[in-house]
């Protein structure tokens, strides 16, 4: 059964609030999902949510209650709360009157689906968090076996990151772990190593990523670390025709991403006759 809640001064409510900073997310292992697409993302994949808030003054649509009750039935405590309430509480300058706490997801690297000829990402000290929510937004669409968070700047459950993502932090599996753990990782599944750097020699068009492969980027600002460069197995760059002399990370992340899809769509596509 619902409660509701008109008061400011509520417990839940200065929780909720506290949740913005990184400290308490990791003190309390929860997490914030705001908005329709992410909740209903969350829902779709098995998300375990504790409580969802929600405000039809902020509706966007006709479908904001059948979530609620959806999100309710799988156990979660229902909160309607006034306006000024939902305000307080939301992080978007647009609320839609949706916001859910859930317990993070912890996993590890042995939790991570194994498939030797798997389309893996690897993402290392990424710091800003919509760069990180719209590498997840890719990964999901390239069909990504998985994503690895490598020495974090960024925290992934960050809002910002949850809302970048537009809920795909919940369709790819992600976990964090060093690099060197992770590239021992690669190594015992036999991925191929490829590393992009705007330095590198050889064109991404030019290497085998229909193999078992894990594609590994940097920040824009210093790019991938001697030690993923060093023990690479492929060094690879995109163009650069104009004067600027590198991508977004987000944005060459999407295009490895499926210049892996279309090697492997080729390599599976039926022979045709003549």
């Amino acid at each position: 059964m619902a409660i509701s809640i008109t008061s400011l001064q509520n417990e839940r409510v200065k929780n909720v609030v506290k949740l913005r900073n990184r400290n308490q997310r990791d003190e309390q292992r929860k997490l914030v999902i705001e908005g329709y697409r992410p909740i209903l993302r969350a829902t779709e994949n098995g998300v375990s949510m504790d409580e969802i808030y929600y405000c039809p003054a902020f509706f966007l649509g006709s479908n904001e209650m059948d979530l609620v009750r959806r999100v309710e039935q799988s156990g979660a405590q229902s909160v309607e709360v006034a306006e000024t309430v939902f305000a307080k509480m939301a992080y978007r300058d647009r609320p839609e009157g949706l916001l859910a706490i859930a317990p993070q997801v912890e996993r590890t690297l042995a939790d991570l689906p194994a498939d030797p000829k798997g389309l893996y990402l690897v993402a290392e000290a990424i710091e800003k968090p919509g760069n990180l929510g719209t590498i997840l937004r890719s990964a999901d669409a390239a069909g990504a076996t998985a994503l690895i968070v490598c020495d974090r700047c960024t925290d992934i459950y960050n809002p910002n990151v949850v809302r970048a993502s537009i809920g795909t932090l919940f369709t790819v599996p992600v976990v964090e772990a060093g690099s060197q753990a992770t590239l021992a990782w690669c190594r015992e599944l036999g991925l191929k190593v490829l590393a992009a750097s705007p330095h590198a020699s050889e064109c991404y068009t030019d290497v085998d990523m229909a193999q078992g492969v894990a594609i590994v980027v940097g920040t824009e600002q210093y790019g991938l670390s001697d030690k993923w460069m060093e023990q690479a197995d492929m060094q690879v760059s995109i163009p650069m025709l104009g004067q600027a002399d590198s991508l977004n990370v987000a944005s060459s992340v999407t295009l490895l991403l499926y210049e892996a899809v279309r090697q492997r769509r080729l390599l599976t596509a039926p022979a045709h006759r003549d």
